[in-house]
């Protein structure tokens, strides 16, 4: 009986890309990044750009290469690189060889045209949470802050008011 070296079999991983801004990450966030992880082998992820954001008319508070960090940290993310326009998403279903395009379903059929390249998902969101809501609750309180300093120092005024006219 001969020994003979099994031939090698190149094994075609399974690349899922996505892309977003992740700002101010939070659970939504990861929930999202698990269950695209769960569609492949790979997850190559496209974060927005500042500039990119602002032609959006999205205003960020975690600047660019934070936010990359932060990604490149999940343990589910194989790859980072910029979103730098909304016209690069069918080069880089090209260029990474993606089998499955993937986005929340807050996208549903904005994306179907790249149907034709690769699959294309749409994942449930996390419910309650998005980084527009998390910004919404940050804006209420610190306006609910204001009110009450403003409050406060209407108090104070009149209090100094009430003891100048006591020193006449």
């Amino acid at each position: 009986m001969s020994m003979s070296t099994p031939e090698l079999v190149a094994v075609k991983k399974t690349v899922v890309l996505t892309y977003g801004t992740f700002d101010l990450f939070h659970v939504g966030h990861l929930n999202l990044l698990r269950n695209l992880k769960r569609l492949g082998d790979r997850l190559i992820v496209g974060v927005s750009t500042d500039a990119f954001n602002d032609q959006k008319g999205k205003k960020t508070v975690i600047p660019y290469e934070h936010r990359v960090q932060i990604v490149e940290a999940v343990r589910y993310v194989d790859a980072v690189f910029p979103e730098s326009s909304w016209e690069q998403k069918a080069a880089d279903v090209r260029r990474f060889g993606a089998d499955i395009f993937a986005m929340g379903d807050d996208w549903i059929g904005k994306f179907d045209d790249l149907s034709e390249l690769c699959e294309v998902v749409y994942l449930p969101r996390t419910k309650d949470i998005s980084s527009t809501e998390v910004k919404s609750l940050a804006r209420q309180e610190l306006h609910s802050a204001i009110d009450e300093v403003a409050k406060a120092a209407d108090r104070l005024n009149r209090m100094i008011a009430s003891l100048a006219d006591t020193g006449r």
